[in-house]
């Protein structure tokens, strides 16, 4: 029997499922199984996928964590190593702040080779710091089918490179218990339901990034985020807030926990958690004020990891059938073009979807603008933080 190289395999079996021949399922499941390709010889079974994880590149991916990790490993991660024979090792970060803080350190990007990055403010710091890797696109063909609109931010900093591909995005809305809160009363203050009185005590916020304090800010003083004139009215804000919050939730593992179990009623959210607390049958809504804060997250590829391996990862990870499985799972839509690829209904009733790919009617953070306050502003937000 003629062996047949695994990711050939992989492209023979992704082929027969775009053409119909399979569901995804069962795509999925060919893929974990003990070894996509088993081979005889002399009597004795061995299968390629195991004789090439003895041999295969280790991967180190950095990310949030949660029910966003537990797609990845699911739909990307897994079926990547079983068709390559390469390992995908991933942790959890509270933030990119502490990895960017240990790299300095250590002088090196040692294990730290793909972060699931928060955007483009966090790509233009990465890049700015000298991290930044040069992606050779043409071994990552599904890249054809990410949204133009989506690459274009990245393009502006990176104009004959990319260290990244745009993966994802969402919005940082607010969430709201409907036993609590009517929808009324949502949709008539806005921003401001996080600074209302009689919600004291059960009332979240995230308070591990300076910047969506300041946004929240921002839209409480009736400013406009990208151009801000006031910043002490951010920061009044931002302390009236934090009068009434219960607890500033660090991770989208525990605003969910928070949310599910009652200990707060309101608070910022992240819209993909709060699609997965509505798919559990938790009575929780969902909206984005006006101006309310988009956001889109890449792959970033750090400078010094090996290249083809990584390039090779990121091109599964943007098979539409990969893609769309971790969007389902995470509850985010995917970077792919709708125009494209045809979406599931699934993904097109997530909260912040773009049916049109062209992201126009979304609000991004300015990179430019907010990197130069970061930061003075960033102090700023610690004092607050602390009582101050």
């Amino acid at each position: 029997m003629k062996k047949i190289d695994s990711t050939k395999r992989y492209e023979m079996l992704a082929e027969r499922m775009g053409n119909g021949d399979m569901d995804r399922r069962s795509f999925f499941g060919l893929l974990g199984a003990a070894g996509i390709y088993a081979g005889v010889s002399g009597g004795i079974m061995t299968t390629m996928a195991s004789q090439a994880r003895a041999a295969g590149t280790e991967l180190y991916f950095e990310g949030w964590g949660g029910v966003v990790s537990e797609a990845l490993r699911a739909h990307a991660f897994n079926p990547y190593q079983d068709a390559t024979g390469n390992t995908v090792v991933d942790a959890t970060f509270g933030g990119e702040a502490e990895v960017l803080t240990k790299i300095k350190a250590a002088g090196n990007t040692n294990g730290h080779n793909i972060l699931h990055s928060s955007g483009v403010s966090w790509y233009k710091r990465w890049v700015d710091a000298g991290y930044g890797s040069e992606l050779n696109t043409a071994n990552i063909p599904n890249i054809g089918n990410v949204m133009d609109a989506i690459i274009a931010p990245f393009k502006a900093i990176t104009p004959d490179s990319l260290s990244a591909v745009p993966y994802d995005y969402g919005t940082t809305g607010i969430a709201y218990n409907t036993k609590y809160v009517t929808k009324e009363k949502a949709m008539e203050l806005g921003a401001n339901l996080l600074l209302d009185k009689e919600l004291k005590g059960k009332i979240g916020a995230w308070g591990g990034d300076w910047a969506n304090r300041a946004w929240y800010g921002a839209l409480q003083s009736n400013q406009d985020p990208n151009n801000i004139q006031d910043w002490d009215a951010v920061w009044d804000k931002a302390r009236e807030n934090r009068d009434l919050v219960l607890k500033y939730w660090s991770s989208g593992a525990e605003l969910m926990d928070l949310l599910a179990k009652e200990e707060i009623y309101v608070t910022e959210a992240w819209s993909g958690r709060v699609a997965a607390l509505q798919a559990q049958g938790h009575p929780i809504a969902y909206m984005d004020p006006p101006n309310g804060l988009a956001w889109m997250e890449s792959m970033f590829v750090l400078k010094g990891s090996p290249m083809a391996e990584a390039e090779e990862l990121l091109n599964f990870m943007l098979d539409p059938a990969t893609a769309i499985a971790v969007a389902e799972g995470q509850k985010y839509p995917t970077s792919l073009d709708p125009n494209k690829v045809k979406m599931t209904p699934m993904i097109e009733a997530l909260p912040a979807y773009d049916p049109t790919g062209k992201m126009d009617k979304l609000v991004f953070r300015d990179p430019v603008v907010w990197n130069e306050v970061e930061k003075e502003q960033s102090k700023q937000w610690n004092r607050v933080s602390k009582g101050g």
